[in-house]
């Protein structure tokens, strides 16, 4: 598979293809090419650092949805044991663009819920890109329903552009879908730790996203729109998506200043897909410290401290 390249990763990869190109030549015929690789490779690390250390918004979001990106059904396998999915809505029929299902992580029985994206261009066709119907928030809500009869935490994975816009959609019931969700979220008394692996747009993302802890990784973000989208109201100019990512505060840096997010996992140098395993090591970790800490709180305090985080967040002021 030929290596996909962001944008802003040109430069560097440019050096690299040189560096290659180097190392194929006669290191005997030219004894100063040793020398040049070298420093070559000196210069390639130091822009690499400087690189991914410093990126901007926009950068992140293309960092997000790199397509090498460990997606929801990757954290299952590497995080899960027990396995079993659950289908369907009960009402309409099977939304692909949602997991759904009981599982092990670490000892703690649990439901895991989480947008999934395809590996492929027909995987990602038969999912819709991860974007859910309102079937799949629907067999979400399922889901929770089930995990708060028998008292299971809930750990949820987010990933998704947002929920999709299309007519069939709203046809079904989109806005109502992603409504019940949050009241069913903000009263579900079992704990719910909400993960933000990759994107987190719009109404698609917040109904499964909301909870006790709100676990960020380093280049994912959340937002109330994508950037594109964002720039097409504001300016008519979906080519203005850089700009508005530097304003919609949606890093996971910005959603910890804002009390939004409580953790920030940090990621290899130049994202998740560099080094998968170790990204998945520390998900696991951040998620069974969450759950060996919110599952011994009473079912009444949860909900009253949930209520108190959605209310924190924010500022405003009543009217004379």
């Amino acid at each position: 598979m030929a290596q996909f390249v962001m944008e802003f990763e040109r430069p560097l990869v440019d050096l690299e293809e040189k560096l290659q190109e180097l190392k194929r030549l006669d290191l005997a015929a030219d004894l100063e090419l040793g020398e040049e690789i070298k420093e070559l490779e000196a210069e390639i690390e130091q822009l690499r650092v400087t690189l991914y250390q410093a990126l901007s918004p926009w950068e992140r979001v293309q960092v997000a949805r790199h397509p090498g990106r460990p997606k929801t059904q990757d954290y299952v396998e590497a995080l899960c044991s027990e396995v079993v999915e659950l289908n369907g809505d009960r009402l309409y029929g099977d939304d692909e663009a949602i997991f759904a299902g009981l599982a092990t992580i670490a000892g703690h029985r649990c439901m895991v819920i989480g947008h999934r994206k395809g590996k492929s261009t027909k995987e990602n066709i038969r999912r819709n890109f991860g974007s859910p119907h309102p079937e799949g928030l629907r067999k979400a809500r399922r889901a929770m329903l089930m995990a708060e009869k028998f008292g299971l935490p809930v750990v949820t994975f987010v990933d998704t552009q947002g929920a999709y816009p299309g007519v069939e959609a709203e046809e079904r019931g989109q806005a109502w879908a992603i409504a019940e969700n949050l009241a069913t979220l903000s009263a579900l008394r079992v704990p719910i730790v909400a993960v933000g692996i990759g994107e987190g747009g719009s109404g698609g993302a917040l109904a499964i996203g909301f909870g006790d802890r709100l676990i960020m990784l380093e280049n994912a973000y959340y937002s109330v729109i994508s950037p594109e989208a964002c720039a097409s109201i504001l300016y008519k100019d979906a080519g203005r998506a850089p700009e508005t990512a530097s304003c919609l505060r949606m890093t996971a840096e910005d959603l910890v200043g804002l009390g939004i997010a409580d953790e920030i996992i940090a990621e290899p140098l130049g994202g998740a897909h560099r080094d998968p395993s170790a990204v998945f090591a520390a998900v696991e970790r951040a998620v069974i410290a969450a759950l060996s800490e919110l599952c011994v709180q009473d079912a009444d305090a949860l909900v009253e401290r949930r209520f108190e985080r959605l209310s924190a967040i924010g500022v405003y002021a009543e009217g004379e």
